[in-house]
């Protein structure tokens, strides 16, 4: 995987799917529960559509803008997702307001989402103009590897 836009995009379906199987599990812990939970409001299932929406589109972005479109785009989405994510998986517990369903696997789930997203950020971060600009002609050493009968 050579190509930054692929590894970009991957990197975003692996948090996603994170993102997901974490928030199953939490959907499987509230239901198993004997504990009644207050209904969401409905800002905050926007709110939790519009930052689900942000790995989502950023699989497609990847692989479709620009380098430096693509590369401000990994890095407000990564610090926007990675912020949330830790603020809401890590804060809650420390100051007293409660803990999510199923606390263990959200702490598994929400550091390896950290990580995966803290990696695109500075992925995204130290991508270069020149990194990723293709050459015009092959190399020396690129023509080498091809057999005397097929270079021209």
């Amino acid at each position: 995987m050579h190509d930054k836009r692929e590894r970009f995009s991957m990197l975003w379906l692996f948090a996603l799917l994170n993102y997901l199987y974490a928030d199953v599990i939490g959907l499987w812990a509230m239901a198993g529960s004997r504990i009644s939970f207050q209904q969401f409001a409905s800002w905050v299932l926007m709110a939790s559509a519009v930052l689900m929406e942000i790995p989502i589109a950023m699989i497609l972005a990847c692989r479709l803008l620009p380098l430096r479109a693509n590369r401000l785009a990994n890095i407000i989405a990564g610090v926007i997702v990675t912020v949330i994510n830790g603020f809401l998986t890590y804060v809650p517990p420390l100051v007293g307001w409660g803990k999510p369903p199923a606390f263990p696997e959200y702490l598994f789930f929400a550091t390896i989402e950290t990580v995966a997203t803290s990696i695109i950020i500075w992925q995204a971060w130290t991508w270069s103009d020149a990194a990723q600009a293709p050459s015009a002609a092959p190399s020396r050493a690129e023509l080498a590897q091809f057999p005397h009968s097929l270079r021209s």
